[in-house]
């Protein structure tokens, strides 16, 4: 069974007739369009570089506009439900050549149709679905780098407070630092002691010494005498 005929397609149409772009030219960004959400289509148009895009734009929004007001139509609920580019008149130019020859320019032009419709039911609840769960995402993520800023403030104002674990080290390490002071007070006079007693028969051993010099000094003029007499 055949489609529908052009002219009887159902939806808001808009016609651009003589327009001064080779219908190849123009096929290429329609098909870019073709089916997609009339928002969509919008920004796929917007950052197109070629320039029909720039005149299938300004179609897209006459479309748009004559459906939100001549049918009542809710504009975010429309797609791109056709579009197409027919050959129009060729505008023939003559360019001189090469010995007295002329070689003939031409230039081409289409005529631009574009039909957007609503969606259908289905398309539709896909949608909002779609967008109730990235505005649901979006307002989580709000949420979360809000709580983050609020408790960074928080612990920022706050004073630096030590925790339970830091006191009981605390008072673990204090009486250990006591008890190794007096330990080492301790073992200080117990190895000074020892030092002191090897120093002091010193002195005495000299003495000694001293005492036995004179006795050897007596006991040697006596011999000295014997012989004498």
């Amino acid at each position: 069974m055949a489609g529908a005929k052009t002219n009887e397609r159902p939806g808001t149409r808009a016609v651009l007739r003589h327009c001064r772009l080779s219908a190849f030219k123009a096929r290429q960004v329609l098909d870019l369009i073709r089916g997609r959400d009339a928002d969509e289509a919008a920004e796929i148009l917007r950052l197109s570089e070629r320039e029909a895009a720039r005149v299938v734009a300004k179609l897209l929004r006459s479309a748009v506009a004559n459906a939100e007001n001549n049918d009542g139509l809710d504009p975010e609920e429309l797609y791109v439900s056709a579009c197409f580019a027919d050959e129009a008149t060729t505008l023939k130019r003559w360019r001189p050549r090469a010995r007295g020859r002329a070689t003939r320019v031409r230039k081409r032009t289409c005529h631009l149709t574009l039909i957007v419709s609503r969606m259908p039911e289905e398309r539709l609840a896909r949608r909002r679905a779609r967008q109730a769960a990235g505005a649901a995402s979006r307002r989580a993520r709000r949420v979360a780098g809000a709580r983050r800023r609020e408790a960074a403030a928080r612990a920022a104002e706050e004073p630096t407070v030590p925790s339970a674990q830091d006191e009981a080290g605390a008072h673990v390490t204090e009486p250990e630092g006591a008890a190794a002071e007096e330990t080492a007070a301790e073992e200080a006079p117990a190895e000074e002691a020892p030092a002191e007693e090897a120093a002091a028969p010193a002195p005495a051993q000299g003495e000694g010494a001293r005492a036995q010099e004179p006795a050897s000094e007596g006991a040697g003029p006596g011999p000295r005498s014997e012989e004498e007499d």
